[in-house]
């Protein structure tokens, strides 16, 4: 399905709805500039009607849990406060200013612009991320044109609709399109319409975004990054058995499927018998958390458990002979391993577990330097600063307590920087 121009359309239009958008773009463009008010007066809206139960029946899909979880977020981040406040850090003062008269040179004009049309590339392992990216979009004032992730339920469009209904003039910034990542003409029909690319997934989706983005088109990369735990000094770690239920509780819902989940567990050793040591007291305490966040929903279950198999069947066949010393549970397993890479883990409660002495992190983590976004630390009270300023002097983004690894905090950037600022230019004109 398409949305375009407020209303739906059969996906076989795209063609020729591109084709139209071509020449509504410059009218756009020559309208009086888009207020953030407007979007966020519809994000309140929508804020609203969602903690009243107008979107339950969409929401039927997520556990119970779930559900709560992201009312609970919605209440604090959907509010035009926090808006307010996003656009206030993210973009400082957008009011246009002439600069201060400095003798043989002309005063100008400085004011901040949208980019003009923005085409987002959405990655689909995040519930609302694609409704999110276009709303950062809108803010900004930019045309939007988002395709949506193969694995998008139908939620995003729906949500997108509801935005466009309490505001109807958003309806000439929006153009939603459910296109395949295989069509790669129309791929490129959109991005030859575009400012710039907000494309969020891994190394291979950005390396072909490259690839179709025309000469000149700014590419905004959301690229896949690594997570991790490092865990030192644990018999002097303050309720080191809560820090390890935090880090299991994480790993069992994310499920280790965002970019700020944990990956690797580093142990802060050489020995790999302190190593194994260590896995011995974290795998009940994985277990209990695998089993306590068990999805109802057949559907996901299937899927965590195809992810999982396939990984151990790869195993069996050779290709993952590194990872041959394995501490199995239920619905969990604990994967040792003598080198110290950060990677991939195979997901879904199947977590690496290296050895990574304090002296070598700035070594290990220069060889990821792509991919770095969160630390979570368990350590003594003591250490934490030094350790924090080591991870992110080494290029972490985010250090954070291990239960927390994937939440959200009001302020923060995404990978290191501020969205809103990216998708806006500043313009300089003389007096």
């Amino acid at each position: 399905m398409i949305l375009f121009d407020g209303k739906i359309y059969e996906s076989s239009e795209q063609d020729r709805l591109l084709s139209e958008l071509e020449n509504k773009i410059p009218e756009i463009l020559t309208q009086k500039q888009l207020s953030p008010e407007v979007i966020v007066e519809a994000v309140e809206c929508l804020r609203e009607d969602l903690l009243k139960g107008k979107f339950d029946e969409l929401l039927e899909s997520f556990p119970s849990d779930v559900v709560a979880t992201y009312k609970a977020q919605a209440e604090v981040l959907l509010s035009k406060e926090h808006l307010h406040k996003k656009l206030e850090t993210e973009l400082g003062d957008t009011s246009e200013y002439v600069t201060d008269y400095i003798k043989g040179f002309q005063q100008i004009r400085v004011k901040r612009m949208p980019l003009g049309v923005l085409f987002h590339i959405a990655a689909g392992n995040m519930d609302f991320l694609p409704a999110y990216s276009l709303a950062e979009g809108l803010m900004t004032g930019n045309i939007n044109i988002l395709k949506l992730p193969s694995a998008d339920n139908g939620l995003s469009l729906k949500l997108i609709m509801q935005i466009i209904e309490y505001r109807p003039e958003l309806k000439d910034y929006i153009y939603v399109f459910d296109t395949s990542s295989s069509d790669i003409q129309g791929m490129r029909k959109m991005a030859d319409l575009s400012n710039a690319i907000s494309v969020w997934g891994s190394d291979m989706a950005i390396e072909a975004v490259r690839g179709l983005a025309p000469t000149g088109a700014k590419i905004i990369e959301w690229g896949q990054k690594l997570g991790f735990c490092y865990v030192t000094k644990l018999d002097e770690v303050e309720d080191a058995d809560k820090e390890l239920e935090g880090l299991a509780n994480h790993i069992a819902t994310t499920k280790q499927l965002l970019c700020s989940s944990c990956q690797v567990i580093y142990v802060d050793t050489k020995d790999m018998n302190e190593l194994k040591s260590f896995a011995e007291r974290f795998l009940p305490v994985m277990e209990a958390a695998a089993n306590g966040n068990k999805t109802q929903e057949i559907g996901v279950r299937a899927r965590d458990t195809l992810v999982s198999y396939t990984q151990r069947l790869k195993g069996y066949l050779g290709q993952e002979e590194k990872h041959d010393n394995v501490l199995r549970g239920r619905s969990c397993s604990l994967i040792l391993s003598e080198d110290s890479t950060l990677e991939l883990s195979p997901m879904m409660c199947n977590v690496l577990i290296k050895p990574l002495p304090r002296e070598n992190v700035g070594k290990v983590l220069y060889q990821s330097r792509y991919h770095l976004q969160t630390a979570g630390l368990i350590c003594p009270k003591e250490d934490r600063n030094s350790l924090a300023e080591l991870f992110t002097q080494t290029g972490i983004i985010r250090v954070t307590k291990p239960a927390d690894m994937s939440a959200y905090f009001p302020g923060e950037s995404h990978d290191g920087e501020y969205a809103l600022n990216r998708y806006t230019r500043v313009v300089n004109v003389e007096e």
